[in-house]
This record gives structure tokens, sequence and C-alpha cells, in this order.
């Protein structure tokens, strides 16, 4: 076991050596203002790494050369890469293993509760009692998760698995988030159990029964008649949602770094919220539970992305009045934003934005 814990502990340094990252103070993630007594503000001096930067190879042509000419020479440079940190990052609720998702490591907490919302566990912040965020980083960290496995197995294959595990474990970023849910939403969990693994892009991975992956949110639209909104008879103006987009634009900054994150934002009070993420659904769970704890109600959310179906549900759970995305919607999409009554637009670009619904 020794040798074991020497072998992972000189890993690290090797990796640690070979890339640098870029880090982000939690308590920098955005501009709202401090709250004294709040659960969430636990993990505000922790660093998270966002981006690394890697040693990359890139083959090209020179625009100088002509196209009809087979003796082109390949053009070789050797230059340092940011990419954009993906962490696996587990949920426990109430002790409950209840999914895995892949994203960006990040406002966790927003992450979680707006998780939690759109999985219909929660229906407000407060239900959520209490909450701790672990970063696994070495052997020690690890034990814990390795140790339930390794209890199931015979002494002479133990040793054998944990190396087995860790070797697996070693090229991830993992994180543990441990929520604590009151009485009834964990009769919710009960209810509802399940596992669920999350991939990049996919947020309805496993998802059992089509009643969960298509639900009905005919009440959130009742709700919304019913309190009198008028929000969704105001429909953005071309010139609001490009000054948008501008503001976007100019503070994604993780994006700009690497091209691959996705970003979820909204004007409030004047003020632009931005919410990066490699999983543009991730990405709007942290909007909405922002929303949740700051206990806001927002006009508009600019996505980055196309709009698919499951954006448009959480949007239409979260009582979003409209969904503005930089690329197209699908026709689910659009379809079930009728019904409900979310306005929809998509192909925001520099001149020019298409309405879907809501018009």
């Amino acid at each position: 076991m020794q040798a074991l814990l020497s072998q992972y502990s000189k890993w690290e340094v090797d990796r640690k050596m070979m890339t640098t990252e870029t880090y982000v103070k939690e308590h920098e993630r955005t501009s709202e203002p401090p709250h004294e007594s709040n659960v969430f503000e636990t993990v505000n001096t922790s660093m998270t790494p966002l981006v690394r930067t890697h040693l990359s190879e890139k083959h090209y042509y020179s625009s100088a050369n002509n196209n009809d000419d087979n003796t082109a020479q390949v053009h070789i440079d050797r230059q340092p890469a940011s990419l954009a940190v993906e962490a696996a990052v587990a949920i426990i609720i109430n002790g409950i293993h209840y999914a895995v998702l892949m994203a960006s490591p990040h406002q966790l907490e927003y992450l979680a509760v707006g998780f939690l919302f759109s999985e219909g566990l929660i229906q407000h912040s407060h239900e959520l009692l209490d909450w701790d965020v672990t970063q696994l980083t070495d052997t020690a960290s690890y034990q814990p998760l390795t140790q339930e496995s390794a209890d199931l197995e015979s002494e002479d294959v133990e040793a054998e698995s944990l190396e087995q595990t860790l070797q697996q474990l070693q090229d991830y970023d993992i994180y543990i988030v441990e929520l604590i849910l009151n009485q009834r939403c964990h009769q919710r969990i009960q209810a509802q159990k399940r596992q669920l693994a999350g991939r990049t892009g996919c947020g309805m991975c496993g998802i059992t029964g089509l009643a969960q992956a298509l639900p009905d949110l005919s009440s959130y639209a009742q709700d919304n008649v019913s309190n009198g909104s008028n929000k969704k008879s105001t429909t953005p103006s071309l010139d609001d949602l490009l000054k948008m987009r501008q503001q976007v634009d100019a503070t994604q900054h993780t994006h700009q770094l690497t091209g691959a994150v996705h970003a979820a934002a909204t004007i409030h009070q004047q003020q632009l919220y931005l919410f990066e993420d490699v999983g543009r659904h991730n990405a709007l769970d942290k909007l909405i539970g922002w929303q949740l704890r700051q206990k806001v109600d927002v006009d508009c959310v600019l996505m980055t992305s196309r709009l698919s179906i499951e954006l448009v549900q959480k949007s239409i759970r979260g009582r979003i009045p409209w969904l503005v995305g930089m690329s197209a919607p699908t026709s689910t999409a659009v379809r079930v934003a009728e019904r409900y009554g979310l306005g929809l637009a998509g192909f925001l670009r520099n001149d020019r934005v298409t309405y879907y619904s809501g018009i």
C-alpha cells in the first residue's frame, strides 16, 4: 500500500509540472452583494481550477500556398493550448448517491440548487438545510469512496482493487457535493430515487421513463396565469438583445480562453449575471440556482447555445418569461414553449434575431 501511495504522489507532482492552471476564487464568481448568514458562503475561500494549459501541435497549410500545388508543405507549430476543465461532480442528497454531472467546477452551489430544482426535488432554496463541497485531491480524500467497494471484496484482492480504482480516477477532477434537504424533500427523493450519470451536453442521460423525461408542466403555466404575471407579453427588442449579447461576448472569459464552454446570462437591475459551464444545461441550472438563492425574477435569459427541449423545460419550471439562444431551437422546443407560454427566440447574431413563440 505504501508503494501505491508513493506512486500516486509522484503522478500528482508530474501532472502539476506538465500543466499550468487558471484559478478563480469562489467569492469572485459574481458581483452580487455578500450574505453574512448564508450556508452557501462556506467555500468562498476555495480556489477552483477552470482552465489548464497543455502542450499542443498545430498542423496547417499556409494560406500563401497554392491549393493546386501537390507539393505544399505542412507547417507545424508547437504551442500551449488553454483547455477548459471538465470535472465529475457527484451529487449526494441526504446520504443517497443521486447523480454524477460532468461540469465546470465553478459556482457549484448554484449548480446544485438549480439541478435539484430542475429535478423537482426542491421548490425553494430554503429547503436545502446544509451543504458541503469537497474536492478530491489526494489518496486520503479518495479513500472514503473506495472503502465501500473494497469492503465487499476479499482481503486478497483489496489492494489490487484499490490500486486499479485510484489509477482510474487519476485522470479526473472530482468534486463531492453533499446536500441535506428537509424531510418533505427527502420523501420526494425516496419516491424518485434513481441513478443518473449526466454527460457533457446530454442532461437527459440516465433518465428512466418517458414521464420523467417529458413531464407535464401545466401547473407552472397555470401559476403564471393565476399570479397575474404580464412579463411574457413584453417581447425583448432587437436592440436590447444585441446589447446583451455584446456584454456576454465581453464577459465570457473562460470561453475566450478555451472556446469550449457555454453561458447562460441575464440582466437584473441593469447588471449582467453570467454563468459558464462545459454543459449548456449546467449553465442554465447555475443561473436558476442563483435566481432561487437571490429570490429574484428575471425577464430574459440568453444562452450561447442551441435551444433544446431540456433548456425549455428548465426555463418553464424556473418561470423565465423569455429564453433566447445564439443558435437555433429544435422543433420540439418551440412546440413545448408555445404550449406553456414561454417566449423563444434564436439565431441572435450581430444584426438580427428570430422569434419563434411569444409574439
